[in-house]
């Protein structure tokens, strides 16, 4: 059986960061076919470029779901420049450690974060 930090399960069984923003001006989302997990960043971003709200959807594991969570705590308040430099050592520390099988998943939010934050970036670029 896989071990799961109490963080970990925290944020998997009351994630304070799950759902969709109404006023979305960003999406990010992946997947990875081998496990199944699929991963949506919703992110509200003004016009400094700071990150007023993430929201996520993702269909997958404890890990998946934990983490994701985490990485939308983690962005609030953020630059978009200042969240491009968070890691996934850096999202797994903050969760108390993840099972080595599992840190695919941390990696899986990042990737949606990115996404989301070129996709803004794309939307911006010829104003």
């Amino acid at each position: 059986m896989t071990e799961y930090t109490e963080e970990t399960i925290k944020r998997f069984e009351d994630p304070k960061h799950a759902g969709k923003i109404e006023e979305t001006t960003a999406v990010g989302q992946v997947g990875n076919t081998m496990c199944g997990d699929v991963m949506k960043v919703y992110l509200e971003i003004d016009e400094d470029k700071t990150i007023k709200k993430a929201r996520f959807k993702t269909y997958g594991c404890i890990a998946a779901i934990a983490s994701s969570d985490k990485i939308c705590e983690l962005v609030e308040g953020k630059t978009t420049d200042e969240a491009l430099k968070i890691t996934e050592k850096q999202v797994i520390k903050e969760l108390g450690d993840l099972p080595p099988l599992k840190h695919h998943c941390s990696l899986l939010g990042l990737k949606a974060l990115k996404k989301a934050i070129r996709n803004h970036e794309e939307k911006h670029s010829t104003q």
